[in-house]
């Protein structure tokens, strides 16, 4: 009797067990975080992954990545600074390997958000360079884009806007054109 009573304990107990084991969870997507993360006083850091242009001067194809970090001097308003790697590819000409570094203004819009995104607009100046050549020169950029919090301090971002650079790039000449860049950003919450 003894015997039967322990294996009726044991089959529940695995039973019990293998239920525990069913539960399911999906990765979260979305969170509901409203202005919390773009208050004053708070930082952001991250960039873009890649920004994939193609260049109305020419038949260059560019990629970029783009860190950056930045503070919260008002409610959604960030200043801060962003470098530049990238290489472009110039049909029939040596690859041309780029970088800059220049600082920049974001504007969250308070229009047309939900609880879990935010339109921004950004904009920068600064200096960029090539190798091969050895001036640095000029560069500007006007970019519109999307930010879709995934967690309460993580946003996956999308970006669309127009870039300017004066570098020479093998044949004497700038570089401009449209672009579109996907990236991410980190929210810390500063001391208030």
């Amino acid at each position: 009797m003894k015997k039967f009573t322990f294996l009726c304990l044991l089959l529940g107990g695995f039973a019990i067990g293998a239920q525990a084991q069913r539960v399911e969870t999906t990765p979260q997507s979305t969170a509901n975080v409203g202005m919390e993360p773009i208050r004053q006083g708070n930082w952001m850091v991250g960039g873009s992954i890649g920004n994939i242009g193609y260049s109305f001067e020419g038949d260059q194809f560019n990629i970029n990545l783009n860190p950056r970090a930045g503070y919260f001097v008002a409610d959604g308003l960030a200043v801060g600074a962003q470098a530049s790697l990238g290489l472009t590819a110039i049909k029939d000409q040596d690859n041309v390997y780029n970088y800059g570094i220049s600082p920049f203004v974001r504007y969250y819009f308070p229009g047309g958000a939900s609880a879990s995104g935010r339109f921004f607009g950004q904009g920068d100046i600064g200096i960029a360079g090539s190798k091969p050549g050895s001036d640095v020169s000029l560069a500007l950029g006007a970019n519109v884009g999307y930010a879709h919090f995934i967690t309460q301090t993580v946003a996956l971002e999308v970006a669309a806007g127009y870039n300017y650079s004066k570098a020479n790039v093998n044949s004497g000449g700038g570089q401009s054109g449209l672009g579109v860049s996907v990236g991410f950003q980190i929210y810390l919450p500063g001391q208030r």
